[in-house]
């Protein structure tokens, strides 16, 4: 079923939204000081492209530097790819087919809001449950 799920949501949207982030990743290396923003909107850019059987988690190791670039990430580019992920996921749940490609996308904005202090593990990981992420 996530095979399914994940090549549908990549016809339908996550090619658009993994070229949003892409952009958002290429201004920030020009911008050569926030290049850990890039990284991460890499990362998430690979992640949107087949969200399906993986999910972000918490890194323990986040701190308030995390905190502090979260809030610049916002400012800079969060606020129109999470507008990306409303507007996505809103049409998306027009339609019967649509509605768990719409709610993967509304899941999607707090993550594309503050992506920094976040990690992308499968779903069948240990590290996907918060309770046992510290006995790796």
């Amino acid at each position: 079923m996530r095979i399914v799920l994940n090549v549908i949501w990549l016809v339908l949207c996550g090619v658009w939204l993994a070229i949003g982030y892409a952009l958002a990743a290429l201004v920030c290396f020009l911008l050569i000081i926030t290049i850990p923003f890039g990284i991460a909107s890499l990362r998430m850019a690979n992640y949107t492209l087949w969200p399906f059987g993986r999910r972000v988690v918490d890194k323990p190791t986040a701190g308030t530097a995390s905190l502090i670039g979260n809030v610049l990430w916002i400012l800079l580019a969060g606020w129109w790819l999470a507008l990306g992920h409303l507007t996505t996921g809103l049409a998306l749940c027009l339609t019967v087919i649509g509605i768990p490609l719409g709610l993967a996308n509304f899941k999607l904005i707090p993550v594309s809001l503050m992506p920094l202090g976040k990690d992308i593990v499968p779903v069948d990981s240990r590290d996907s449950d918060p309770y046992l992420a510290g006995y790796r």
